[in-house]
């Protein structure tokens, strides 16, 4: 089927109370093994493109294999930039066919973060494509915790920040840290549940990787309708690489290699749908 946008998808999470899942696929078997289980689990899944993919592969290569993938997919898919860096480059995932967008200013002064946001949603409204934003900071794996406090979303500013910019769906800053390799991380849900409440909108978990099952379920339960997940799953396809090439170490036929890290991305990407609730969602 055609790509789809975020919006019907998420709203549709927000009132049945689970979460669609937005995996990067950072290369063709990542994005193979994401469809394939959206249409076992008959699931909507939303794939993500990520600044660091668009700087190694460029923008349009990684938009048409979704884009070609998509169509041959009997579950709805969506075409994310993830932590777009600015209107320039919205505009140009615009261009490629993306059916969701997302500018990231949470580096920026809170209110040059507002002005860019609230300029990416005049341009992506006039295309009726969704917009998300980030408020507050998901920070890397190794800050410190005090560096994660003080780094989380105000519930206060974020409902000025949705009222002044229109976005779509809002990725706010609730403990997790992007890039961990461990499930160890707690999420303030009380926060997660204030900030809701103010913005009315849905929530996005970026960093999840890190995340215990448990509290993703709590922040689900407290209004996040996205979760995003990516370490966990290179994490498993190199770990899958390095033991066949260590069995194989005379093998130069590489798709004979990175066919059972697909196989272990697919394990992986089931266990996430299944957790998130958006298996046998498909058709809402």
């Amino acid at each position: 089927m055609p790509l789809v946008s975020s919006r019907e998808l998420l709203e549709r999470a927000r009132k049945g109370r689970y979460a669609v899942g937005a995996f990067n696929a950072d290369n063709m078997e990542m994005l193979q093994a994401i469809v394939e289980v959206a249409e076992e689990e008959r699931a909507p899944v939303i794939v993500q493109v990520s600044e660091p993919t668009i700087r190694y592969a460029g923008l349009n290569m990684p938009a048409g294999m979704v884009r070609i993938a998509a169509t041959a997919a009997r579950v709805p898919v969506v075409l994310h930039l993830d932590h777009g860096t600015g209107l320039e480059q919205n505009v140009h995932a615009l261009q490629a066919g993306f059916t969701s967008l997302m500018f990231d200013g949470s580096r920026l002064p809170y209110e040059e973060n507002v002005a860019i946001t609230r300029r990416v949603v005049r341009v992506a409204r006039a295309a009726s494509v969704p917009v998300e934003a980030e408020l507050g900071r998901v920070l890397n794996n190794g800050a410190t915790p005090r560096e994660v406090a003080a780094a989380m979303t105000d519930p206060r500013q974020a409902a000025d920040f949705v009222a002044r910019t229109g976005c779509d769906s809002l990725a706010v800053a609730a403990g997790s840290v992007h890039a961990m390799t461990g499930s160890s991380a707690e999420l303030d849900v009380d926060r997660l549940r204030a900030i809701s409440r103010r913005v009315g909108i849905p929530l996005v978990l970026h960093g999840a990787s890190g995340v215990t099952d448990a509290s993703v379920l709590a922040a689900m339960a407290a209004g996040v309708c996205k979760v995003n997940v990516a370490t966990y799953l290179k994490q498993g396809f190199v770990e899958s690489l390095r033991a066949a090439m260590a069995a194989h170490p005379d093998e130069v036929d590489f798709r004979r290699l990175f066919a059972p890290a697909r196989e272990a991305v697919k394990e992986r990407l089931r266990v996430k749908m299944r957790l998130f609730g958006a298996s046998g969602r498909a058709n809402g």
